[in-house]
């Protein structure tokens, strides 16, 4: 029995991914961040470590470059006589890092429960980030853990 993770090989010598419902083990930089958003609401499945963590690299630039931006525009601004004035990047930064906020909330909690179906976990556990200080340092450890072919439990091949 073949494994219906691995990469297919097509004619010619190509590689091709696995279809969405699978995780993709190894996934390229390009292909994860194309998977994330074609999963946008997908809570079923799995994700494999490189498909959350190139997501997670993304995240972390974006989010530095929006914090660049609105702490910019809160140098650019001038204590006047009758308050401080917010500088135009503050006020940019701060609608571009709502818009992105809403953009990606509801994908990165679906990846977070994709990526703990992968290490045969549920997704409730996600709830964990509640808890103060430790939370996210527990979600954290659970990111980094290997895949657990029970995991295999979460997925629904299209079709089926």
């Amino acid at each position: 029995m073949s494994n219906p993770y691995q990469h297919q090989t097509l004619p010619f010598g190509q590689a091709g991914e696995p279809p969405l419902w699978a995780p993709y083990y190894g996934a390229p930089f390009p292909v994860a961040i194309k998977r994330f958003w074609q999963k946008y609401t997908a809570f079923s499945g799995r994700a494999s470590r490189s498909e959350y963590w190139w997501w997670a690299l993304v995240a972390g630039v974006v989010s530095i470059i929006l914090q660049i931006i609105t702490s910019a525009g809160t140098a650019g601004a001038s204590a006047g006589t009758s308050g401080a004035t917010t500088g135009a990047g503050l006020i940019i930064g701060g609608i571009l890092a709502v818009v992105w906020g809403l953009a990606t909330i509801v994908p990165s909690l679906a990846l977070v429960a994709r990526r703990l179906h992968d290490v045969n976990m549920s997704a409730w556990l996600m709830l964990i980030v509640l808890i103060p200080f430790l939370g996210w340092l527990a979600l954290i450890v659970l990111m980094v853990l290997p895949s657990n072919p029970a995991g295999q439990r979460f997925d629904q091949p299209a079709g089926i």
